[in-house]
């Protein structure tokens, strides 16, 4: 992921819940239980319950049922467990994220302001509270396989977008660029893994942090450009 420095960006946003309606006609004799419930419902639930010490792995589907106000067997009518409804929060954070951070891109006037003004975007919502993004950090190292897949998909559409970005700014140059899909592929997984590590340290570190991995990046991306050069046919005599 790769100056200006971006603009305050919104909290990545969950669908508003529907109206929970008249407790006092549902038929099963609960209070307060929904007459109805859609999945963003659950969702929110979900995330309410979520915190920097408590994954969605952890999650059983009767807290999330009781947080949403409705009985465990209304939970089957939106998702078919508890995997399921981890797998639509991973989306709607790779969803929210690439989006946010597709708007820093646009902003950016060079291939310096990109990375630098895409680092500081990431780590703006981090450290916003934003629940869905911890939730992209923290599943692909703890949560199922169902998780970890999820994650990775969210992560390969994030290497798409900066290799397409990698391959415009060399061509813009006049540069040529040795594997940009693998050149994507090791900045993306080097942000998401050491952003996953600053949750747990403190605010006062990022500004550090967003410079070491500006420098890593660049270093990386020079060395891409250098190996090009090394790859070049020879000319003929």
């Amino acid at each position: 992921m790769l100056g200006v420095r971006p603009r305050r960006c919104p909290p990545l946003s969950v669908p508003a819940p529907a109206p929970a309606g008249d407790p006092a006609s549902i038929p099963d004799g609960h209070p307060g239980r929904k007459p109805t419930i859609v999945r963003e419902d659950l969702i929110a639930a979900a995330l309410r319950l979520i915190g920097p010490h408590r994954s969605v792995s952890t999650l059983s589907l009767r807290e999330v049922a009781r947080e949403a106000g409705i009985a465990p067997n209304s939970f089957y009518r939106q998702f078919h467990d508890m995997d399921e409804l981890a797998v639509a929060l991973i989306d709607l954070a790779g969803e929210s994220l690439r989006r946010i951070v597709g708007d820093a891109r646009k902003r950016a006037v060079s291939g310096r302001s990109i990375v630098r003004g895409s680092l500081e975007t990431f780590m703006e919502r981090l450290r916003a509270d934003d629940k869905l993004l911890h939730v992209l950090l923290r599943e692909g190292t703890v949560g199922s396989d169902a998780f970890k897949r999820a994650v990775d998909r969210q992560l390969r559409f994030f290497e798409d977008e900066l290799r397409a970005d990698l391959v415009r700014i060399a061509a813009a140059q006049g540069l040529a660029f040795h594997e940009p899909a693998l050149v994507a592929r090791a900045i993306t997984r080097l942000v998401f893994a050491i952003g996953g590590t600053a949750l747990d340290s403190p605010p006062e570190r990022d500004e550090a942090l967003v410079d070491e991995l500006a420098q890593m990046i660049r270093m990386l991306l020079r060395g891409a450009y250098a190996l090009s050069a090394d790859h070049k046919p020879a000319r003929a005599p």
